[in-house]
């Protein structure tokens, strides 16, 4: 395995064009994932920051104007 991981070394060093092109596509890889992650924790997984949410309703006007959450 570690001859391998030599190989791999010497490899990139010699394409550094190549060795640009997969360190850029692992970060903004990587970046994405955690981008996504967050919001999906925040709106999905976390509780709703109030008391009883299971009593949370919506109104609205009789006019069809305005929705209020409350």
């Amino acid at each position: 395995m570690l001859r391998e991981l030599v190989y791999w070394k010497r490899t990139l060093v010699r394409n550094p064009g190549t060795t640009l092109l997969i360190v850029l596509t692992l970060s903004l890889g990587i970046g994405f994932t955690a981008a996504i992650f967050s919001v999906v924790n925040s709106v999905l997984l976390r509780p709703l920051p109030f008391k009883d949410p299971d009593t949370i309703v919506g109104l609205r006007d009789p006019n069809g104007t305005r929705s209020e959450t409350y």
